[in-house]
């Protein structure tokens, strides 16, 4: 009897580290400022609404990559063996609804950390002409329907990997008193974009920025 509960001792231990290996285990394509703060969504939950739209959860379609980013992805893993494309996706995913959230509430700090130049220099402009114009947007990411590999880089040890966004967004603009002047968020639109994600190879920053935007 004591036997066999050492032995069933020993068994969850060993399944205890690999769940730990499995989940904790930090790899180049991990995305820390990804993560949701608690005052972004605080400051989301409080935005005005006049329907309250439900964003679907379902998971998008992670897998997609374009033939012509296959050399470009090996060349990545070559660089660092950690290297997994479906977190990079998920994380791109991530960082897609941030950066779109953080610039729909104007929030020039939380970009700063999430997009290089000259993509913020971009966006803080169009952020300040909206602030100048006294308008506020009240959209919302309803869903991604798909994140594809469309291209992957590396020159000079830097990487760099474009992924095309297909997403429906429902999209309205306030004036200063509040009232709607353009969109509806009754109706979601759908979104094509392609946007670009650099990082330095074997760098100790884990993280991936936003270089370049384009749409499909």
């Amino acid at each position: 009897m004591v036997l066999y509960v050492i032995v069933f001792a020993m068994i969850a231990a060993f399944l205890g580290l690999r769940l730990y290996a499995m989940l904790g285990k930090r790899t180049g394509a991990e995305q820390q400022p990804l993560a949701r703060a608690a005052e972004d969504r605080s400051a989301l939950a409080s935005a005005p609404r006049t329907v309250d739209v439900t964003t679907e959860t379902r998971e998008p379609v992670i897998r997609n990559i374009e033939s012509g980013a296959e050399a470009g992805l090996r060349q990545i893993v070559g660089a660092e063996s950690g290297f997994d494309v479906g977190q990079f996706l998920s994380g791109a995913q991530g960082a897609y609804r941030m950066v779109l959230e953080a610039f729909w509430r104007g929030d020039e700090a939380a970009l700063a950390e999430l997009v290089d130049e000259p993509v913020l220099g971009a966006f803080n402009d169009a952020i300040g002409q909206r602030r100048d114009a006294g308008q506020t947007l009240d959209n919302r990411l309803i869903r991604i329907e798909q994140a594809v590999i469309a291209d992957a880089t590396v020159q000079a040890g830097e990487a760099r990997i474009t992924v095309r966004f297909d997403a429906d967004i429902a999209a309205i603009t306030r004036d200063a008193e509040g009232q709607v002047i353009a969109g509806s968020l009754t109706d979601a639109v759908e979104t094509h974009d392609v946007w670009t994600f650099a990082r330095r190879l074997k760098s100790g920053d884990p993280n991936w920025k936003l270089v370049d935007t384009d749409e499909a």
